[in-house]
């Protein structure tokens, strides 16, 4: 099993720090420096749940990650493979991580290169298998939820029936945070259900592709994170946020 992070995104709303690096490459160090990166904690986290060897999907001022590749792995003792996506500009994330499809025949935890999360988040998810899943999304059940959050209901004898930011938020069980674990028995459904979404919309995202899965009748489960601090950052307040958080781990 491998590490996955999905880091081609442009990450408009962070502007002026995505004028030159990508999401991924965002300062979360208290003081901005640029010491750490939720590439940074997530290449940490990886590393201690014992995952050495991760490709990164790189697109959107990717040179800054090429630059940083060495002295990464130096850093966290792991082996990084870039992939290159070269519609980053243009699609969104589910061609993304179709980008990926060849490591997914591996296994990967995968995770979003924008969220900031503890390693008990690998954990858990790393814990959960063994049960015949083929893909467990990490979900949290505690937080409460509004409209912008990947909402996902659940039932607990056929798992995700179904995963939108389009829905209600009284009616979901829980939000998906950016962290899947993903069986190498998955790999070519998931695979040909993310082009199938990105053929039908280039501006859809890959958790649109794991509702195609379901609805092929593929069973994606769940594993509860617990009462943890997380966050996806998409814009300055998220920052703010995650630099306090990002201190704690």
């Amino acid at each position: 099993m491998i590490g996955l992070v999905l880091a081609a995104g442009a990450g408009r709303r962070l502007r002026p720090y995505t004028d030159t690096l990508p999401k991924a490459l965002v300062p979360v160090d208290p003081a901005g420096e640029g010491t750490t990166t939720v590439l940074d904690l997530t290449l940490g986290n990886f590393a201690e749940v014992g995952l050495t060897d991760v490709a990164i999907v790189v697109g959107y001022r990717k040179q800054a990650v090429y630059e940083r590749k060495e002295a990464l792995e130096r850093k966290y003792g792991v082996r990084l493979t870039l992939i290159d996506n070269d519609k980053a500009d243009e699609w969104n994330n589910a061609y993304s991580l179709w980008c990926a499809r060849e490591v997914l025949k591996q296994g990967a935890i995968l995770a979003n290169g924008d969220t900031v999360h503890p390693v008990s988040v690998e954990k858990s998810l790393l814990a959960a298998r063994g049960k015949g899943q083929k893909i467990i999304l990490a979900l949290d059940t505690v937080k409460q939820l509004a409209d912008e959050e990947m909402k996902v209901v659940t039932d607990p004898a056929k798992g995700v029936q179904k995963i939108t930011k389009l829905m209600d938020p009284a009616s979901a069980s829980g939000e998906y945070i950016g962290v899947t674990l993903i069986e190498p028995e998955a790999a070519e459904e998931l695979a040909d259900a993310l082009k199938t979404t990105f053929e039908r919309d280039p501006d859809l995202y890959y958790e649109d592709g794991y509702q195609e899965l379901v609805n092929r009748g593929f069973t994606i489960d769940t594993t509860p994170i617990g009462d943890v601090k997380w966050v996806e950052i998409d814009n300055h307040d998220d920052l703010a946020k995650g630099r306090e958080i990002a201190c704690q781990y």
